[in-house]
């Protein structure tokens, strides 16, 4: 702003004035502030506008993996109602780490942001929550949290397991295993009580679930241990559709036919889910509505004295060739 005001023949509190647009200078003054300013490529600093207002009219968002297909879509109905309200998303990877989450939620602060979203968290509760405390608002997307801590946007995954539990039975499949996702998920846990219910109710049981990795790897390794354990295997439910096609891989590689010797069902409904051969059965996770709701819940936690609390959104079986 000096460097403008020096080119302009003008104070610095001029130059303020004139691209504030708060008057008080000349038409003639104003054009000669406004070439220099154009000439020198100035632009305003919004952090330092930031410390003035004590707004940086910016949110930070977490998620677990950006590579994992799942993500994306929740990120851009994020981004959509965030631009809409006028705000910036500052985007950040923990990479599947609860140290490095803690890590960017502290980091977040230094930035300033209004507020912080953090898509399917890994810390445990107590942490989260007193990571979060010192933030002005914050949402979790895929996590509980007491409404003085956060707001939550929810998807309902032991419906959603329970639907297709259900679904299996009524193929039926009778000998169904759990391909469970990581040890320490909120959702997987959810879907672990939802296929526990569901199985008691029709008189079954599954064996031990496998934790692993949410990818294509970890399904594949995974479901090549429940191959080798566990004989007359008709059915694998998998914790997200990255491990149900690493599980299509394994069955491939053993010679199972999928679906008539191995029905599988996978979860989040990504883009690849409807192009697999056989296209996958999975329960579809709406995932841009979640990303919008997240940021209208945040806005709302920031901006009023109502802490409105939590979302819940509903899975979708859709049916497809693997089952």
């Amino acid at each position: 702003m000096a460097e403008v005001a020096r080119a302009a023949g003008v104070s610095p509190m001029t130059v303020s004035r004139v691209l504030n647009g708060r008057g008080g200078a000349s038409a003639e003054t104003s054009e000669r502030v406004l070439s220099a300013a154009n000439q020198l490529n100035y632009r305003p600093n919004p952090f330092a506008r930031g410390l003035r207002s004590d707004r940086s009219k910016t949110i930070g968002f977490l998620v677990p993996d950006i590579t994992n297909p799942f993500f994306p879509e929740i990120i851009r109905g994020a981004e959509d109602a965030a631009n809409a309200a006028g705000y910036n998303l500052l985007l950040s990877n923990v990479v599947e780490s609860s140290k490095r989450e803690a890590e960017l939620i502290d980091a977040f602060l230094i930035h300033r942001v209004d507020g912080i979203i953090v898509c399917s968290p890994r810390l445990p509760d107590s942490a989260l929550h007193k990571a979060l405390a010192p933030h002005r608002a914050a949402v979790l997307i895929n996590r509980e949290a007491p409404k003085d801590v956060a707001g939550t946007i929810m998807t309902d995954y032991e419906y959603g397991a329970s639907q297709a539990i259900n679904h299996l039975v009524e193929r039926g499949r009778r000998n169904i295993a759990i391909i469970a996702g990581p040890r320490n998920s909120y959702g997987g846990k959810c879907r672990l009580l939802g296929i526990g219910k569901t199985l008691a109710e029709h008189d079954m049981k599954a064996p031990e679930p496998v934790y692993c990795d949410p990818t294509v790897a970890g399904g594949r390794t995974a479901a090549e241990r429940l191959l080798a354990a566990i004989t007359g295997l008709d059915a694998l439910v998998c914790y997200n559709d990255l491990n149900a096609v690493g599980a299509m891989q394994a069955c491939r590689a053993a010679g199972i036919a999928v679906p008539h010797q191995m029905a599988l069902i996978g979860f989040d409904d990504i883009p690849i889910a409807e192009l697999m051969s056989p296209a996958l059965t999975t329960l579809r996770v709406h995932k841009r509505e979640m990303g919008e709701a997240a940021v209208r819940l945040l806005l709302s936690r920031m901006m009023t004295k109502n802490k409105q609390h939590g979302v819940v959104i509903e899975p979708e079986l859709m049916v497809r060739e693997t089952t």
